[in-house]
């Protein structure tokens, strides 16, 4: 499959019901990817950062409503400080260098995680990205920078109950959307397809009520030689799959030997 090839061709037989809308991806594996070449572990967050412009302006290309990046997780602040200046230091480049191409592909920027320990210079750049992207109409762009999931939980749990003590909210009203409504997600669809690179078999921390029902694939590849091809490859193989949501295959597809158990 040719990444030369057009949004129709590629799409061509598959059922639109059968296109993931959200794709979410956990990029890893930049440092692993430089060691093994005998470079820094920064020149491995470059190229990733390179990976990022194919990944995005891919899905733009394609027509994917949403992009979420799991960037830097609230974990990741254990790593050596001399890489973490590093990153901070990529991350403004990368919020000031592609404005062009995100508006050029027409892609809105959104940014989701907690902003403290956050310099302020890179907050700046970041709340001037989104606000320079904000009109575009096509593909999100969805960085979750300092971002972890069962934060992003919690920091729910207390806007909820604050609602109860200073609005009245009742409590049997508390749903799995007003939750939804509360998390950093709020208004936007949950991912379709989760993607992860360097073969580690675990969602990380990212996205733990969103991802509930994402079909899952993961390469072998380090995220810095993870390309459009791949991206395509895992698209078609989501395309194949059946998604139940807990329940069984239409009546049409079930065969006596294969349905699924009700527990």
């Amino acid at each position: 499959m040719s990444s030369t090839q057009s949004e129709s061709e590629f799409w061509s037989g598959i059922p639109e019901e059968k296109r993931p809308r959200h794709i979410a991806m956990i990029m890893d594996g930049n440092g692993r990817w430089a060691q093994e070449r005998s470079q820094p572990r920064i020149k491995g967050h470059q190229q990733g950062a390179e990976t990022v412009r194919q990944i995005t302006e891919e899905c733009a290309r394609l027509g994917i409503e949403q992009l979420t990046l799991y960037c830097l997780s609230s974990e990741n602040w254990k790593r050596p400080e001399l890489e973490l200046e590093f990153l901070m230091h990529l991350l403004t480049e990368y919020l000031v260098n592609e404005r062009e191409t995100l508006n050029k592909n027409n892609i809105r920027l959104k940014i989701i995680g907690r902003r403290e320990r956050i310099p302020e210079e890179v907050q700046l750049e970041m709340d001037r990205s989104i606000e320079l992207t904000s009109k575009n109409t096509g593909t999100l762009l969805c960085l979750a920078i300092n971002y972890g999931s069962r934060a992003e939980i919690v920091d729910a749990i207390r806007s909820i109950s604050q609602r109860v003590k200073d609005d009245g909210l009742e409590v049997d009203s508390i749903d799995e959307q007003l939750v939804s409504d509360h998390l950093y997600t709020a208004g936007m669809s949950d991912p379709d397809l989760m993607v992860r690179t360097a073969g580690e078999m675990r969602i990380s921390n990212y996205l733990l009520w969103q991802l509930s029902y994402a079909e899952l694939w993961v390469t072998q590849k380090y995220w810095p030689e993870f390309g459009t091809e791949d991206l395509r490859t895992a698209i078609k193989d989501y395309s194949k799959r059946k998604r139940r949501f807990g329940g069984l295959n239409r009546p049409s597809e079930e065969k006596p030997d294969q349905q699924e158990s009700s527990c």
